[in-house]
């Protein structure tokens, strides 16, 4: 490669918003450390991030050197790309958008090189592990970024194991109500006696064939041939459980919290690239700006997660009797089953102190004085998140590996509270009060400052995320991410 030609990373995340967060965050942060940056989009996606900046402009590039690409998902224009897709998602992703990615990478090798240089390493998400048979074909280095916490990601490492000792599939439905997910299991290392209800939640299905369970295990199944992986956090929040995967992933790069890692090395560099699929209410700041210290509950269960109208009643109700204010993100496609669920008493019960927007800036809303609290569905970014900016949490997981980081938060962390999955508004009611007011809290609030420290230390020059990082952009830059995959047998 020439030597004054720039090293040129594509970056692929799962076309998810919480994917493509943390994505976008390490993308920025190969950009500032001298790489040519391809960040790649669904065609879906892209035409979403469009509207939601109200731009009609074909293009999104911020720079030359930092540019959008778009592929095919492989699903009609009419499909949501909701939760309830996702089985579908994954269906298609590995014939049709693998398809669609090679030919992207044909068109960024056939460019003029001194406009665009050569693609020389690709960073892909975890889930996406089909594009390793794509780095193959063209001999270009790959190294996998799972955005999910690294307990998640011991936990999606059990799925075979699991299978083998009959754990899954579930024998029938009953096994979903009468106990047995409590059952406890003393042999995965770093993480005994978790119970079953406490991992990645596709093991939940009575379907040996679940699309869910089996795209997970072929994926982990396909990392675990490279042997490298990149992690989105810190050493000291969960050192037992990165111990363990290094047995299996002897090059680990933990470089998170990136959000904390991006300020610290770019400052408001870049800012300007955003990849909201959702236009943000940005007046909820000079809402929260009225706001006392810490008086403001914020809750907000991430992008994919929906409700049934009864369950944002409780929560609803909970929210509007703890006396709080609180700031609430309502998707338009939050609740399944019904639209109009928030009342007329309900909003005349909450004047002056409950606000509800579509969308928001997540993390600008976490770092703001009013904010004392976040009720949250314990996805991997939130959490992260929320620890950067030392606010305790209140836990209502729902799918994927967010029970595992609820665990994690409540029992091994300490700065978080459980909502039964059966929400009840006395118990929601309860829990902000014990949050915001509450010796239980007082504690947790002490235990994330603590947390938030040990994150700012971690991604600080010298700290353990911050050489890790450099470290890997040393091994992409000298293409020392192992080149021949042609040992390896990737699954279609």
């Amino acid at each position: 490669m020439n030597s004054t030609r720039k090293p040129h990373a594509v970056c692929f995340p799962l076309p998810a918003q919480g994917h493509i967060n943390p994505m976008l965050k390490l993308a920025k942060l190969l950009h500032f450390s001298g790489f040519h940056i391809t960040f790649v989009h669904t065609e879906f996606n892209y035409n979403r991030l469009l509207e939601s900046k109200n731009s009609s402009s074909s293009s999104q590039n911020f720079a030359d050197d930092f540019r959008f690409e778009t592929v095919a998902d492989g699903l009609r224009p009419s499909n949501q790309r909701g939760i309830l897709d996702l089985p579908d998602l994954c269906v298609a992703m590995p014939v049709h958008c693998k398809q669609s990615f090679k030919q992207l990478i044909t068109k960024l090798n056939s460019s003029s090189p001194d406009i665009i240089p050569p693609v020389s390493c690709i960073v892909s998400d975890g889930v996406m592990s089909f594009t390793l048979k794509v780095a193959q074909e063209f001999g270009i280095p790959e190294i996998l970024f799972f955005t999910p916490s690294a307990c998640g990601m011991l936990g999606y490492l059990q799925y075979q194991e699991l299978r083998e000792r009959g754990y899954f599939p579930l024998k029938d439905e009953s096994c979903l109500s009468n106990g047995y997910l409590d059952t406890e299991l003393d042999w995965i290392p770093a993480m005994k006696g978790i119970q079953l209800k406490d991992l990645p939640s596709f093991i939940q299905s009575t379907n040996p064939e679940d699309i869910m369970f089996n795209y997970n295990l072929e994926s982990v199944q396909n990392a675990l041939k490279t042997g490298s992986l990149i992690l989105n956090t810190f050493e000291d929040l969960e050192q037992a459980v990165l111990d363990a995967i290094r047995v299996k992933f002897p090059t680990l790069y933990t470089i998170g919290p990136l959000s904390m890692l991006q300020k610290q090395l770019c400052g408001q560099k870049l800012d300007s690239i955003d990849s909201s699929l959702w236009k943000q209410d940005m007046g909820c700041i000079e809402w929260l700006d009225k706001k006392k210290a810490r008086s403001v509950v914020y809750v907000n269960y991430g992008s994919l997660v929906i409700l049934t109208p009864d369950q944002l009643r409780e929560f609803a109700w909970g929210l509007a009797n703890s006396k709080y204010s609180f700031l609430w993100v309502i998707r338009p496609n939050l609740v399944n089953g019904g639209t109009e669920v928030i009342s007329h008493d309900f909003l005349e019960e909450i004047k002056n102190r409950g606000l509800l927007i579509d969308w928001c800036p997540q993390e600008r809303i976490l770092g703001h004085p009013s904010v004392g609290g976040f009720l949250t569905h314990c996805g991997w970014n939130s959490t992260l998140e929320s620890i950067c900016e030392g606010v305790p949490m209140i836990c209502w997981p729902f799918f994927g590996e967010q029970p595992t980081n609820c665990l994690y938060i409540c029992n091994k962390w300490g700065i978080g509270m459980v909502i039964d999955n059966n929400v009840k508004r006395n118990e929601v009611e309860g829990l902000v009060r014990e949050l915001m007011e509450g010796s239980r809290g007082k504690k947790m609030k002490e235990k994330v400052v603590e947390w938030k420290e040990k994150a700012e230390r971690a991604t600080k020059p010298g700290g353990t995320s911050y050489s890790y990082f450099n470290l890997l952009v040393k091994h992409l830059k000298d293409n020392l991410i192992p080149r021949n995959l042609s040992s390896f047998h990737i699954h279609q």
